[in-house]
């Protein structure tokens, strides 16, 4: 399921997991998972407009554990990187 983040600057980011919208087949769930950190998958996020999509690697259950402000910090490392 999406989530949307607003960053400090103001933009709206949508974050979803990657495969997510491919069902719960376990090949698609691993696909999403993050080579060397079997609990973290990668999270796609997009923003409203300007800025470019980037991907992020958070743990798997980053809907429920992580603050939106520890989703925008790693939505503005990956810009940095």
């Amino acid at each position: 399921m999406p989530r949307e983040v607003t960053d400090p600057e103001g933009t709206t980011w949508t974050a979803i997991q990657v495969f997510s919208g491919l069902g719960k087949d376990e090949a698609k769930t691993d696909a999403a998972r993050v080579e060397g950190a079997p609990d973290h998958v990668h999270v796609v996020c997009t923003p409203s407009g300007g800025a470019r999509s980037v991907r992020v690697q958070l743990p798997e259950d980053w809907e429920t554990s992580l603050g939106d402000e520890e989703i925008a910090a790693a939505i503005a490392a990956a810009v940095r990187a």
